[in-house]
């Protein structure tokens, strides 16, 4: 049996209302906010008296989105190092296609982020970078500038 879709993302930050900020700046649209609790979540994540509050986001083509999470119980748990390097296992980051890199770039430095290195061009096809954002996120860009590459 094949899977019918990727449904979404899940990441765990720190101020939900920033990180929701953030991704809305980028040109995310708010879904909806709720808070999970009881039996079922618990069951769900493996964690006994697991409460949060969340936050759907979507793209606005309508098929990618982001679950952000705010622990409330129990207490999130921060990694080491907290800003890990773009090597680190795991889940390596989130990239977003973007009309604009620049204008991008100004717009989520106004709400933290940082740039890891510089803006890269691969041949006459993207511009791409790497965001840190929340709860150290890392956010890739792609500008297409021409035919693919």
């Amino acid at each position: 049996m094949a899977i019918q879709r990727m449904d979404n993302v899940g990441i765990v930050v720190d101020d939900l209302a920033a990180a929701v900020a953030f991704f809305t700046e980028l040109g995310m649209e708010l879904e909806g906010e709720t808070q999970v609790e009881g039996p079922w979540v618990d069951e769900m994540i493996g964690l006994d008296g697991a409460r949060s509050a969340i936050a759907m986001l979507r793209t606005p083509d309508g098929h990618g989105k982001l679950e952000l999470s705010e622990f409330q119980a129990p207490e999130a748990i921060t990694p080491a190092p907290a800003d890990p390097p773009p090597n680190t296992l795991g889940l390596h980051r989130v990239m977003f296609a973007v009309d604009d890199i620049d204008d991008t770039i100004a717009r989520l430095r106004r709400h933290g982020a940082e740039l890891l290195g510089g803006v890269a061009r691969y041949g006459d096809a993207y511009r791409l970078c790497n965001l840190r954002g929340p709860a150290g996120i890392i956010v890739a860009l792609a500008e297409r500038i021409g035919s693919s590459g």
